[in-house]
């Protein structure tokens, strides 16, 4: 078989959710006994996401080999529970960057570096190749943008050329598209489909299998006629309908056979499918019998997608719990001592996520303080951990002025210094330090007993780290470090003695979670969330 090739476009508009489309059959192919892959190639000019606001961008996500990336492969790595890498992620900056190194080195012979051959060569070289001629995988590339986004042509041009090279049964193109309705006359409306295929079409390239994404169902006539005018046949119409929760999704697109499809224009044996799993992790996610409250105290929460995989780990815990998760967005600059009580009474555990800068800083150390006194459960997450630090500093050990050197360089108390390793850096862009580390876990932690093992592997994405200096001081008082590195050196994880659960973490365990698999720690969590809630409403009997 070698590898096989799936394309996925998006056409009429962005936000159609290709990205869920990719990962779905993703998937379904893996749940048929197929290896499976995942790349995503997106136009922007960024080297990478890692600089990006996270309010524009969204969350960036890290892989295990320390790339920063996309958050759609975030969805890739839940929905085909695979790691995924470097290779996983390409952008428009990265090619021309390979490209212009390429050519201040000398290797075009002097020649002009043109967009055709050289970019859309270099995008060639980055669609995902074996690493033996043995394996055997499928891999779905999907392409950010919109067709007909000028940023998106060298990409689709490179699909053109791939797909002559390597043979229309090795590499097939799922367009997903768009069927609007129209309330006025009752009618759903296929003519930016076809415009929008047209527009593949005057680039050489014939999509294989449509998705059409719609708010109602596809009629028979509807599917004929998209099938006439774009040059497929009916049985490769699919309709997307949206779903109650995004894990549906696959179960859905099975209905639809998206797997059968693209197996049959690859030229492959449609094997059955099992999905067991993944439909009672659905039960599980659609049939909650208990329901918890949790604070997300941070400083992006004007765009969810900022901490979209700590919203889907929070989701993932409650799955293994049985229960559902509400989500209480608190913006961590608006929380004052004043209304401190008011916005976090009510909840069942607080979570504070990662983050870089100043603002909002001292909101979260007044969560995790109120968490600390309460009883409350809590989860620090990177920054999440560092200001729990820097609370109990104040609070416990009497260092008012207690800080983070990143937060006030001139703090007499630096509780959270730089790492040693990124002293005189200028660059910002994928300097800290990224990707997956080794922890030791204390024997006896809280920690350990949800990991169930002493040695652990967990993703990164900071600068800073708890100064050695203060550790004997905040064990002596009850802040035990339960995870170091290693060496012991860095410190990884900490816990406060005699509390329900108080949990913070210097690494991202949200980028490990999956559906089917919750994190541990996520799981703990959730769990000592819905304790809390169940002893609260036995006292009130």
């Amino acid at each position: 078989m070698a590898v096989k090739y799936v394309f996925v476009t998006g056409g009429v508009v962005s936000g159609l959710g290709k990205g869920i489309t990719a990962a779905s059959l993703g998937r379904l192919l893996k749940a048929r006994g197929y290896q499976v892959t995942m790349q995503k190639f997106d136009p922007y000019i960024n080297i990478d996401p890692g600089t990006m606001n996270p309010i524009q961008h969204g969350e960036v996500f890290v892989t295990d080999d320390g790339t920063e990336t996309d958050l759609d492969l975030g969805h890739y790595e839940r929905f085909i529970d695979e790691s995924l890498d470097k290779n996983s992620n390409v952008t428009t900056g990265k090619v021309y960057w390979s490209v212009l190194q390429k050519e201040r080195h000398g290797d075009f012979g002097g020649g002009t570096v043109q967009v055709i051959p050289h970019i859309t060569n270099e995008i060639k070289s980055r669609f995902y190749r074996a690493k033996s001629p043995e394996e055997n995988k499928i891999a779905i590339i999907e392409v950010g943008g919109t067709v007909g986004d000028i940023e998106s042509q060298p990409f689709l041009e490179a699909i053109r050329q791939f797909q002559l090279n390597v043979g229309h049964d090795n590499a097939i193109l799922i367009h997903v598209t768009l069927i609007p309705y129209l309330k006025a006359s009752e009618e759903l409306k296929t003519k930016p489909t076809q415009a929008s295929v047209k527009e593949l079409q005057g680039m050489g390239i014939q999509p294989d299998v449509l998705v059409c994404r719609s708010e109602h169902e596809l009629t028979e006539d509807i599917k004929e006629k998209i099938a006439l005018f774009c040059n497929v046949p009916v049985s490769h119409v699919l309709q997307n309908l949206d779903v109650e929760y995004l894990y549906e999704a696959p179960l859905a697109m099975e209905r639809e056979k998206l797997a059968d499809v693209v197996l049959s224009s690859l030229r492959l044996e449609n094997r059955k499918p099992d999905l067991s799993d993944w439909e009672e992790m659905v039960e599980s996610l659609r049939n909650p019998n208990k329901t918890v409250k949790i604070a997300i105290v941070g400083k992006y929460t004007q765009l969810h997608d900022a901490y979209l995989s700590v919203v889907e780990a929070l989701k993932h815990g409650g799955i293994s719990c049985r229960a559902k998760v509400e989500l209480d967005w608190i913006d961590s600059e608006e929380l004052t001592e004043k209304n401190l009580d008011q916005q976090l009474h009510n909840v069942d555990g607080i979570l504070v996520p990662g983050g870089f800068g100043n603002r909002g800083t001292e909101g979260m150390i007044l969560a995790a303080q109120y968490a600390r006194v309460h009883k409350i459960p809590y989860l620090g997450i990177c920054l999440g951990m560092q200001m729990a630090i820097v609370e109990f500093a104040r609070h416990v050990l009497g260092y008012e002025d207690a800080n983070s050197i990143e937060l006030n360089p001139e703090t007499k108390h630096p509780v959270i210094a730089l790492m040693p390793d990124q002293e005189d850096i200028e660059d910002i862009g994928g300097t800290l330090r990224l990707g997956s580390y080794p922890c030791i876990l204390a024997e006896g932690s809280r920690s350990y007993e949800l990991f169930g093992k002493k040695e652990i592997h967990e993703r990164h994405r900071h600068r800073y780290e708890v100064n050695n200096a203060f550790r004997k001081e905040l064990q002596e008082k009850g802040m035990n470090i339960v995870g170091t590195s290693p060496d012991n050196h860095i410190v990884e994880m900490i816990e406060i003695a005699g509390h329900p659960f108080y949990v913070g973490t210097q690494a991202h365990p949200e980028f490990k979670s999956r559906p089917n698999h919750a994190h541990p720690l996520f799981k703990g969590f959730i769990q000592a969330a819905v304790d809390k809630k169940i002893s609260e409403e036995q006292q009130q009997k």
